[in-house]
């Protein structure tokens, strides 16, 4: 869109690249959150005719110019400790904003209704965590809250053309995994209903990821769709930048620099590993070890297609609410084609289970991770699937402490020894729905053991969670951050869903 916002780093140029560069402050992340004090190209001209280039001098111009972001305040803590659930209740308040209009120049996208930031470092709503807030937020009696979240979600839609990764001007080229319509099904009053009242958001969003779709010849991808070797179209996470991110600029740029291969393109795998919310994993290395031979663009991944495949089934559903019967049974024939194209590319009949598909090389890759529980959570695995994902499952990614996201230790946060929130929601209820339930119960009961306990010693709820020794979470480009929305809503739906796994505890 010619009138979409600019980022921090088009906005403040040099400026932007000689404090992101010099690490005046430790996380990236301050910086492009900060609110100017003037117009950026009054700031930059200043910045040009004064020339501050050591650290010190930097922060000091920064400081001059800018309000900088405050630390959320600490959660009080009570004389005694409340319950699990209580302190789970309590924490919608202290997550809770509101943004109607932004400051002038920040890179803050306002919204028009009240929503729950995740926590810590991320004062903003993001997408695909919000689902798994809002989870917890229908178990809280607070529907309210998921109406005005889903109402801006939709405003995002209208506005953009799309859900951006974070409700952030740095974060408008890319989206994340979409859970919109999933969100749509959490309102009262039958999915259809709801599917039907927000069709041209869900009719948008799709455009949005399957633009570049028609005509595409076989082999070739174009922003996030693939057309596979015989034709039929899948998709892939991408970034309509191919710069180093905002908020990790000097992070990015090294690793592309040392990397041997074309800048452009290792940031542009990076941004996309970002779209996945899976940043970073072992999932998206050509070498299953290391950063820098992150291809995430050559990769048709199970979790998105799964997703896609939920959503042309929610706009069916919508478009026969609505009685467009036409339009239904496009889209019902959309979603039989991808479903078939997921058999055929995505699941290894030898292995017995989904995995992701290097579609540049025309090959399976073949790595276990607990995306391959997505099929299950959106219907789209047969009975005989469901059980080989399920054997997969249980002989290599349940651990003591719930279910780890890879096998794999590298040291970044979307592998072992971590597991998280969101995965384990998708895994209990797709094991759930195919009949796997005490596999099911097993995993929530592992992970509700893990949750209950670091909450016991720490009195608070985490980001991520180590599900080896059973503690907070490590690895990854930041500090294990507390809050946290999609571990307080599925803690809290995993508790009403299993009671007595939480009496245990």
């Amino acid at each position: 869109m010619p009138d979409t916002p600019q980022p921090p780093q088009a906005l403040f140029a040099e400026l932007f690249v000689a404090v992101q560069t010099a690490a005046v402050y430790p996380d990236g992340k301050t910086f492009v959150d900060a609110v100017p004090r003037e117009a950026p190209e009054a700031i930059v001209a200043r910045f040009r005719a004064e020339r501050p280039d050591a650290p010190a001098s930097l922060e000091r111009f920064v400081e001059a110019h800018f309000v900088l972001p405050e630390d959320p305040p600490p959660v009080a803590a009570p004389s005694k400790q409340p319950t699990l659930s209580q302190h789970i209740d309590a924490l919608w308040r202290e997550l809770t904003r509101t943004s109607p209009s932004a400051p002038r120049w920040s890179s803050l996208l306002p919204l028009p209704r009240p929503y729950v930031v995740p926590g810590g470092r991320f004062r903003e709503i993001y997408y695909w965590d919000s689902y798994f807030t809002m989870l917890g937020l229908l178990e809280s009696g607070r529907g309210d809250l998921v109406a005005d979240m889903v109402e801006d979600f939709a405003h995002l839609i209208d506005r953009y053309g799309h859900v951006p990764n974070g409700t952030r001007t740095y974060y408008l080229s890319r989206s994340q995994p979409p859970f919109f319509f999933a969100m749509v099904g959490l309102l009262p009053g039958g999915q259809g209903a709801a599917y039907g009242r927000y069709l041209p958001q869900l009719r948008r969003e799709y455009e949005f990821w399957m633009a570049g779709a028609e005509g595409l010849a076989a082999g070739a991808a174009h922003r996030r769709v693939v057309a596979m070797p015989d034709g039929a179209i899948l998709n892939r996470y991408f970034d309509d930048r191919d710069t180093p991110r905002d908020e990790s600029w000097r992070e990015d740029s090294e690793l592309a620099r040392s990397s041997g291969r074309p800048q452009s393109q290792v940031f542009r795998d990076i941004r996309a590993a970002a779209e996945s919310g899976w940043d970073f994993s072992s999932r998206w290395f050509a070498d299953a070890r290391t950063m820098a031979s992150i291809v995430t663009t050559e990769i048709v991944p199970v979790d998105l297609n799964s997703l896609l495949f939920g959503l042309e089934n929610a706009i069916r559903e919508g478009c026969e609410h609505q009685g467009e019967q036409a339009a239904a049974a496009e889209f019902g024939r959309r979603a039989a084609l991808r479903r078939a194209a997921i058999d055929r590319y995505l699941w290894d009949s030898q292995a017995s289970v989904y995995f992701d598909y290097r579609w540049s090389e025309r090959a399976i890759i073949p790595r276990l991770s607990a995306a391959a529980v997505y099929p299950l959570f959106f219907g789209c695995a047969s009975g005989q699937q469901a059980s080989g994902v399920a054997a997969a499952v249980r002989g290599t990614l349940l651990r003591s402490g719930g279910l780890v996201t890879t096998p794999l230790v590298t040291g970044q946060q979307w592998d072992a020894p971590n597991g998280w929130a969101p995965l384990q929601w998708i895994a209990v209820s797709g094991f759930n729905r195919y009949g796997e339930r005490q596999l099911a119960e097993s995993i929530a009961r592992h992970w509700l053991g893990n949750v209950s306990r670091v909450y016991r010693e720490s009195g608070k709820l985490v980001e991520k969670y180590d599900v080896l020794t059973e503690r907070g979470g490590g690895g990854g480009e930041y500090p294990l951050q507390d809050g946290f929305g999609w571990t307080n809503g599925v803690t809290a739906r995993l508790m009403a869903l299993y009671p007595a796994a939480c009496a245990e505890h």
